[in-house]
């Protein structure tokens, strides 16, 4: 890998990807940064990359589903791999309006992988993939040969492009890995996931919204950890397979919020309230809200010798002690936000 595409570099964990890539790993190439720049997407994260790295780190604005844009990427830079984060990925948004999940989770990987196909040498396309493609897990965990059974636009946009590229693979011999992560937490996440909404809120002692009962089950994967997996498949993974990342700590998105607000409490104690517990409410559920997400992560562990380092107490103290730290991105963030929502819905998130 000497010329690395990397797709959505902008975004949460396509950031943390590229830093990890250029401080933890003896990675010598190129990064070529392909990020279409949606709202949510924040360029300014890479600035120290950009600076250190004026020759090796390049970002270039666009749509990934822009064909003919991306071939003459592909042909400038003379890539060869891929790594694709790009996605739209707000589950919300893709039952309000779906039209953008599909153009760029499916229609933006088909234009990857045609791109690709057409190269005579080419080492490797990653797809970066989510536990939400097999649906909603009643009894024991799914492995990776377990049917897909997406239940929302956006799970149904990537287990789409899953397809797409299993199927270039099989067709046309294009070496692959797909990587299937669950929720992932960290720095730079975009507040209006349910964590970084959270930590916010409670900062704030404004009210704390969860849906439903609260206890819908997720396995909760701090954003090094999964950058460091999704680049071990990348390395050393077989060609042609997937490989489940997740803690495999099943958590209720009720017991999530209460030791973010108790760990909170505990760095910053509240000024109006006792305790920031007491703001959670619970507000309707969302249409078609997947009840437990739960992998089984042993293929990793075994083949690879990957686990992750982080547990949830941990990788909740470090986000929250980084949003704390970092409150000026916090409030760009949510001008941001608001902005965008307010030009859609006519009122503001937060």
């Amino acid at each position: 890998m000497k010329n690395l595409l990397i797709t959505g570099g902008c975004g949460f964990i396509g950031s943390n990807f590229i830093r990890f890539l250029f401080y933890e790993t003896d990675f010598d190439g190129k990064v070529i940064n392909v990020d279409k720049l949606t709202y949510c997407a924040d360029p300014d994260s890479l600035n120290t990359i950009e600076k250190r790295y004026p020759d090796r780190y390049h970002l270039i604005r666009g749509d990934i589903a822009d064909h003919e844009f991306m071939e003459e990427v592909f042909k400038r830079y003379e890539i060869d791999a891929v790594c694709n984060f790009a996605a739209q990925s707000h589950v919300d948004r893709a039952i309000v309006d779906p039209s953008e999940f599909i153009s760029t989770n499916i229609v933006g990987t088909y234009c990857l992988l045609e791109c690709v196909r057409k190269l005579s040498r080419f080492y490797l396309f990653h797809q970066v993939s989510t536990d939400e493609v097999y649906g909603s897990i009643e009894m024991e965990r799914v492995k990776e040969d377990a049917p897909f059974r997406p239940t929302n636009p956006y799970s149904a946009s990537k287990a789409s492009a899953d397809h797409l590229v299993r199927s270039y693979a099989n067709t046309y011999g294009l070496p692959i890995t797909i990587s299937h992560s669950s929720n992932n937490l960290g720095p730079y996440q975009f507040p209006e996931k349910l964590v970084p909404l959270t930590i916010l809120n409670a900062l704030e002692e404004r009210p704390i919204p969860i849906y439903g009962d609260g206890r819908n089950i997720r396995d909760w994967l701090y954003v090094e950890d999964n950058c460091r997996a999704i680049w071990m498949i990348m390395c050393e993974g077989k060609r042609g397979q997937n490989y489940n990342v997740g803690s495999e700590r099943e958590t209720e998105n009720l017991e999530l919020v209460s030791l973010l607000c108790d760990i909170l409490d505990s760095i910053r104690r509240p000024k109006g309230i006792r305790q920031r517990r007491g703001l959670i409410r619970f507000i309707k559920d969302r249409p078609g809200h997947d009840r437990r997400y739960a992998m089984d992560c042993s293929k990793i562990k075994r083949e690879l010798g990957w686990s992750p380092k982080y547990g949830i107490e941990e990788a909740l103290d470090l986000t929250i002690r980084w949003y704390l730290g970092n409150l000026r991105w916090v409030e760009m963030m949510k001008k941001r936000l608001n902005g965008w929502i307010k030009s859609h819905y006519g009122k503001e998130f937060l």
